[in-house]
């Protein structure tokens, strides 16, 4: 998987799920400050806690319920006025709340409830738990998105903003990160220890709150007279120098960007070694995975560095939208999680202008297409209530496409009228919760432009849409008829219109005749007809590529568009125009020989992200064709329009520049994984033990794909070469999983089977498990073992992965299967087996299964049509 795709699928991770009922509390007791104390015992995995919450009674109480799980509490105090009362506390571990109820009624008006508690430090990845490294352990947090009960007892809601008071007594030689900035470290309580407090809080909500203990070394430094650390277990600290570079660029561009300075005073940005998540956007404390954080000096690959100034940047715009600003409820999740990875690439354009970013985001767009093609994709607002159906909805839908429509609204009505209203509504809500309405009523009063109307079409429903065109010359005129419908792959080419009762969206079609200035038209109609001057050819849908919709040419126009005249459009057109033929492929809409009509014209493209978007669809083609009579013919196909390429670059040589580099490992991974050329598969083993030999051989852009190409086929003594190697990289999270990420390419059965006994021994993080099992199951040759393995270790597999991203992972890949008969062997293995976590993941993978069953039933035929028609 690329890295792009990489840092989405660990994002989406961030919000874990428990697969207990939740239930909201009632709206009586308003929580303002939280006082909290936890003495962390790293050995026993446990800690004791304090807490002290100064509420609100909204009515006169004899109860009062608020979150808490797998809490033990000792004593409950609650005071009013001059009134104190013990309270009787009855824990409901199905709803994961704490009753407390009072000898007598407490008027309305303040109060304060003091807790004593005990929790365990757990080995889940979520509330406070157990991380180790370097043979020692870590106490470390993760609260989103409703884990702060297993941490303190809290009004676990995000609409409860509080401030907060935090310290931590911890070992003597360890320390401790928080939200707020260090305000004083004193001996005791008792001896062998030491306290940590930490300053006030602004009004946050409780999913923020970051606990961190252990011997972390920071990396110190500041922008905008804001200070900065990057941290991690000190024999990584050298890693870390790339990660404050970044963030100190990012944070002063988004003081610039919102007019709004950094609001929590201090930043820390902590690498911790387990950690289910891609990172975490704490308050002022972010946490993050380790290989999503740190780089080795002088080598890491520039796909790693982007990675990681991606991550950065949307956790750091998250301190603004999702910590300053928090939605409502998790329904609006988007309002966090949409905007910050809008708002990611916005410091990196400038920062890196030769990164093209802009390209990573018309990529990202078509991730989100591929999850909102699916029939029971959801809306943007979704309506959840448990902490299984909140963690189901940290997915492609609340990041990837929230984002490509609000680049969408932002192009329709210019990037700084744009930023104007987004910094008006920051600062209207600054501190508190907001909706989706708040959001865009405030952007279109400033802007003056019915964004309101556009994003509700988009938030409401389901589904991405599709455009078609015809074209007249009436006089001195060109009457265009839009036409718009949802789409959704299925049989034959029918639309699934009917089925969604003619859903129509709100949105601005820009148009590019030959040689002009795209002209954009809002259209909100089925039917919708626009005139332009002059007489001329249909034109070029979506220029720009800022819409979020697809745009499907009769097979003339496509072949027009994609001839010649196609070098001259922006690289983001070259590529939209490639992935919009896709999906009218995948739908049936068109033949899919007119698809690899138009892969042929873009073969020799000179953006290697066209090569890499082609080469990722080429593979997918290949797949489609099972195997079959006509794959033969195709891959020598594919090595006659693309050996030439890599032969044109000739030997790798020292210093290569990355698009050269990036280049070279897209054509060595589409020739030979894809193509199966066997020259390419020798070259890549002998640089692979080459890269054994010498870390120095290869440079870090290559490794992962010659590493993966040289294991197709290779014998045991590489695979236990590679497995040795792993044993070595302790410090080095970019070569460790470029090894780690080639085990699931080797092909012999013994081989499969010792790494899905890997994937569950204690040599494998729980944290990496899924990915081992996931990657197994795309591979072809593996898919029927891993499978097996799957259904008889299911019990382990579950005891060990985390509850989000870990299990719907390993669910979400069997979504590569593409037999009737293995969607009905799934189906039933979770019927016997059911994991709410996990419910929508299964969803979506068995309509994966369908469609390319479908996709293979129906163009198999055209694309070994096609190869005849080309042989000849």
């Amino acid at each position: 998987m690329s890295m792009r795709t990489l840092v989405l699928t660990l994002l989406l991770g961030v919000g874990l799920a428990s697969p207990a009922l939740a239930q909201r509390l009632p709206a009586t007791v308003t929580p303002e400050h939280y006082t909290l104390w936890f003495a962390p015992d790293l050995a026993a995995a446990t800690f004791e806690g304090r807490a002290t919450i100064d509420v609100r009674l909204e009515v006169p109480a004899r109860t009062i319920v608020l979150h808490a799980a797998e809490l033990t509490f000792d004593r409950v105090e609650v005071r009013s006025g001059d009134v104190a009362v013990t309270a009787v506390a009855r824990p409901s571990p199905e709803t994961e709340t704490m009753t407390l109820t009072l000898p007598r009624e407490l008027p309305a008006g303040p109060a304060t409830i003091d807790i004593s508690y005990t929790g365990v430090l757990n080995d889940q990845l979520r509330g406070f738990y157990l991380s180790r490294a370097n043979g020692r352990r870590y106490a470390v947090s993760q609260m989103e998105a409703t884990d702060a009960r297993r941490a303190f007892p809290s009004f676990d809601e995000p609409a409860y903003k509080a401030t907060f008071d935090i310290s931590l007594t911890v070992a003597q030689g360890d320390s401790a990160i928080s939200n707020g900035a260090v305000l004083s470290d004193t001996q005791g309580p008792g001896a062998g220890r030491h306290t940590f407090t930490f300053a006030r809080t602004p009004r946050m909500s409780t999913y923020l709150v970051a606990l961190l203990v252990g011997d972390f070394a920071c990396r110190s430094g500041e922008s905008d007279g804001t200070p900065i650390r990057v941290c991690a277990t000190p024999d990584k600290l050298p890693l870390t120098a790339f990660a404050l570079e970044a963030a100190e660029f990012q944070l002063a561009y988004f003081n610039r960007y919102f007019g709004i300075p950094y609001p929590f005073g201090k930043l820390d940005i902590i690498a911790v070694p387990d950690f289910s998540a891609g990172a975490m956007e704490n308050a002022g404390a972010i946490t993050f995975r380790e290989r999503l954080l740190l780089a080795e000096p002088g080598r890491a690959s520039e796909d790693v560095q982007k990675s990681i100034a991606s991550v950065i940047s949307h956790e750091l715009a998250h301190q603004w939208f999702g910590n300053l600003v928090t939605m409502q409820w998790w329904n609006d999740l988007w309002l966090n999680e949409g905007f910050a990875t809008w708002l990611a690439s916005k410091p990196l354009a400038e920062w890196r202008p030769d990164w093209d970013v802009a390209l990573d985001d018309a990529t990202a767009t078509q991730e989100a297409v591929a999850l909102d093609a699916l029939p029971s994709v959801r809306a943007i607002r979704t309506n959840v209530q448990t902490p299984a159906e909140i963690g189901e909805v940290f997915d492609g839908i609340a990041y990837e496409k929230s984002a490509a429509v609000l680049r969408m609204v932002e192009a329709f009505v210019g990037e700084e009228p744009f930023r104007r209203g987004v910094s008006s509504y920051l600062q209207r809500h600054a501190y508190g919760n907001a909706a989706a309405e708040d959001f865009w009523d405030e952007v279109s009063r400033v802007t003056r432009q019915p964004v309101d109307r556009i994003m509700r079409s988009y938030v409401a429903q389901p589904g991405v849409p599709v455009i078609d065109i015809e074209t007249r010359c009436r006089a001195d005129e060109t009457v265009i008829t839009v036409t718009q419908e949802r789409f959704t792959p299925s049989a034959s080419g029918t639309s699934a219109a009917s089925a969604t009762g003619g859903a129509t969206w709100t949105f601005p079609v820009c148009l590019a005749q030959a040689g002009g200035a795209p002209q954009c038209h809002l259209v909100s109609q089925p039917r919708t007809e626009i005139t332009v001057p002059g007489c001329a050819a249909e034109p070029f849908l979506n220029a720009g590529s800022s819409g979020y919709y697809l745009s499907a040419y009769a097979a003339d126009d496509l072949r027009r568009l994609a001839g010649p005249a196609l070098d001259a459009r922006p690289a983001t057109d070259r590529l939209a125009l490639l992935a919009d033929e896709w999906w009218m492929a995948r739908s049936g809409r068109h033949d899919l020989g007119l698809f690899l009509d138009v892969a042929d014209a873009l073969a020799d493209d000179a953006s290697v992200d066209i090569l890499q978007a082609l080469s990722g669809r080429l593979g997918e083609v290949a797949g489609t064709l099972g195997g079959g009579p006509a794959t033969p013919r195709y891959q020598a196909w594919l090595r006659e329009h693309f050996a030439p390429a890599l032969a044109a670059l000739g030997p790798l040589r020292a210093g290569e520049d990355p698009d050269t580099l990036l280049r070279r490992a897209e054509l060595i991974g589409l020739l030979g994984v894809t193509a199966g050329d066997g020259d390419v598969r020798q070259q890549a083993r002998r640089l692979a033990l080459d890269y054994l030999a010498q870390p120095d051989a290869l440079p870090a852009a290559l490794a992962p794909v010659v590493l993966r190409t040289a294991a197709i086929g290779a014998d045991d003594a590489l695979y236990e070469r590679y497995r040795a190697r792993l044993r070595t990289l302790g410090t080095e999270p970019e070569t460790f999983y470029q090894f780690f990420n080639a085990l699931p390419w080797f092909t012999s059965p013994a081989q499969v089977q010792a790494t899905l006994a890997l994937a569950l021994s204690d040599e494998v993080r729980s944290q990496d498990a899924s990915g081992l099992i996931g990657g197994l199951l795309a591979q072809p040759a593996a898919r029927d073992m891993t499978w097996a393995f799957v259904q008889a270790r299911w019990a382990d597999i579950s005891a060990k992965l985390d509850a989000f991203q870990g299990l719907p992972g390993v669910v979400s890949a069997l979504g590569n299967f593409c037999t009737t008969d293995a969607a009905r062997d799934v189906t039933a293995f979770f019927a016997a087996n059911p994991t709410p976590v996990a419910e929508r993941a299964l969803r979506q993978a068995l309509e994966r299964v369908e469609a390319c069953r479908t996709f293979r039933t129906e163009q198999a035929g055209s694309a070994a049509r096609w190869l005849d028609a080309r042989a000849r």
